[in-house]
Parts: structure tokens; C-alpha cells; sequence
């Protein structure tokens, strides 16, 4: 259990390397994590070409946050499994599978926002040409 301790300044930027070093594990190590990575900038190009909305901007991001919200856990889950459990077994099983599915509703989810989002605008564009 942590004790109480006063407030300090480079604890805190001390937290912020460790969330960096955090992401620096995320995408040198999860395949998938890149490959959302890349679907993520696409999606911020395709913002700035086609000129969504305010509103469309704040979706945009929120999906892309949960996503990559969704694979951290799953990432950090399936670690302490394997170091808590390095042989097959059910539980650790069942776990690995429902944070893998949280990434899968939650990359969905992105797509589906980014049709809604995107679609329209794209059709509109191909067909005033």
C-alpha cells in the first residue's frame, strides 16, 4: 500500500516517462497497435482533406482514444497473465479473450464512426467531379 507523500513536480514528470516508455512497449511490441496507429492518421489525414466538423473531430478522436484505451489494457492484461500464468489454462484464457474482444467492439466501433463520418463527404466529392 502507498503512503501519503507531498506533491512534487518531478514525481509527476516522473509519471509521464513511464507512460511514454508505456507507449514505446505498446507499438514496438502489438503488431495491432501499429496497425490502429496507422488506420489512426489515415483517419486524421482524411479530416483535414475532407474538412469534417468540429463535432466530427471530437467522435474522431474519441474513437481513436478508446481504441488505443482498449489495446493498452489488453496488452497490459495479456503480460500480467503470462507472468502470472506461463502455461495454458482457461481462466487466463477467458481473460485474454475478453480484452481481446474489448479491442475488436472498440476498433469497430472506429470504423463504423469513421463510415459515418467519412462516406458522405467522399461520396459528395466523387460525384460534383
Amino acid at each position: 500500500m502507498k503512503t501519503s507523500n507531498p506533491f512534487s513536480i518531478s514525481q509527476r514528470l516522473l509519471s509521464f516517462k513511464h507512460a511514454f516508455a508505456g507507449l514505446r512497449t505498446l507499438f514496438s511490441e502489438e503488431h495491432n497497435a501499429r496497425i490502429h496507429l496507422v488506420s489512426a492518421i489515415i483517419a486524421l489525414i482524411l479530416g483535414f482533406v475532407l474538412r469534417i466538423s468540429l463535432s466530427e473531430w471530437v467522435l474522431l478522436v474519441i474513437v481513436i482514444g478508446i481504441v488505443f484505451i482498449c489495446e493498452l489494457i489488453n496488452t497490459s492484461l495479456e503480460a500480467l497473465a503470462d507472468f502470472v500464468s506461463p502455461e495454458k489454462h482457461p481462466q487466463i484464457k477467458k481473460v485474454k479473450d475478453l480484452a481481446a474482444a474489448a479491442v475488436l467492439i472498440s476498433a469497430v466501433s472506429a470504423l463504423v464512426t469513421g463510415i459515418i463520418i467519412f462516406l458522405p463527404k467522399i461520396i459528395t466529392l466523387c460525384t460534383n467531379n
